[in-house]
């Protein structure tokens, strides 16, 4: 095991996966000698060339195009799209034609590519910056979503993402670029709708997505001193959703909250709680909870936007109201 950052994590996922499949290229802006804003391609250019590592213009829809045409005739597109936001751009090629051409051919076509974006306020980049997107994709069948909350889930769903014969989004939080985890030496895939039990519990269920699983973890270690015991789980995958391991969970603690960094309204915390209320009504003490980004385009000022997300704190506090039963008022 080695510790690294969940920038070097993707880096080592690519580039591990484009030495063992000649058919895998990446596409995308200042991918190549910058190695995106965020540094995260840093070398790749270096090792496989211009001619695998792809400088476009700027143009979203021309790109995402390209590369959806590539994946149909035998190649395994990875683009980087710069920013989440830019998804507004690429709306027609990835949900008309990426997620929708398996069906339409009658199974005689595929799309293995990889859009790999990211997500997450807090960083100062204005509301057209700072956006959570992934419900929107998720919301179209045909495209599967990853959420990683750390290296160690940047790295192996990546490789899982590459060798997938459908087009899958992976949103990477952008201020955890620099964070660090232990990642095998060794290679090593992470299955695809199999959710991980980070921290086991037994008074309440917090279910976080990408960074919120680490604000779901630090409230988890709030409410230990106060003798309460939070299980925190990390779907990794919301298409596929693992189910199960929500449910059992839920089932066992009798509560839960659901914390993701899109808007709360019509998002994914919306979802995984009205899964649990058909699902495990009868096992529930008190309702679920929902916690996500405010229904507002993310401000620029810091003291606004440092609002609009949640935190480990305001995790910890809904948890204690939810374990006393006492009733939260979230309009």
């Amino acid at each position: 095991m080695a510790e690294i950052t969940l920038a070097k994590a993707v880096n080592q996922a690519i580039a591990e996966e484009m030495r063992r499949d000649e058919t895998i290229f990446l596409i995308g802006e200042d991918v190549a000698e910058a190695g995106t804003p965020f540094k995260v391609l840093s070398g790749l250019v270096e090792e496989f060339g211009p001619e695998r590592i792809i400088d476009t213009p700027i143009s979203e829809p021309g790109f995402v195009g390209i590369a959806v045409g590539a994946a149909m005739t035998g190649s395994r597109p990875i683009v980087d799209l710069m920013f989440g936001d830019f998804l507004f751009l690429v709306m027609d090629q990835l949900c008309n034609q990426a997620a929708k051409t398996h069906y339409m051919s009658g199974g005689k076509l595929t799309v293995p590519m990889v859009l790999r974006t990211n997500l997450g306020a807090t960083r100062r980049s204005a509301a057209q910056h700072s956006q959570s997107l992934h419900t929107l994709v998720a919301h179209i069948p045909g495209l599967k979503v990853a959420l990683p909350s750390s290296a160690y889930e940047a790295k192996g769903l990546m490789k899982t993402a590459i060798r997938d014969d459908n087009p899958v989004v992976i949103f990477e939080d952008k201020l955890m670029y620099n964070d660090k985890a232990e990642v095998p030496d060794t290679e090593y895939l992470i299955e695809f709708g199999r959710a991980e039990i980070v921290r086991p519990g037994r008074d309440i269920t917090l279910i976080g997505t990408s960074s919120m699983v680490q604000v779901a973890l630090g409230a988890a270690e709030t409410l230990a001193r106060e003798g309460i015991s939070a299980e925190v789980i990390d779907p990794r995958t919301i298409v596929p959703l693992d189910e199960d391991t929500i449910l059992d969970s839920v089932r066992r603690t009798s509560r839960a909250i659901v914390i993701d960094e899109g808007h709360r309204s019509y998002g994914v915390t919306a979802e995984i709680a009205s899964r649990i209320g058909e699902k495990a009504f009868y096992h529930l003490d008190a309702p679920v909870q929902r916690m996500g980004a405010m229904d507002v385009p993310v401000p620029f000022s810091p003291a606004l936007e440092d609002l609009t997300v949640p935190t480990a704190e305001q995790v910890a506090e809904r948890a204690r109201l939810c374990v006393r039963g006492e009733v939260f008022d979230a309009a």
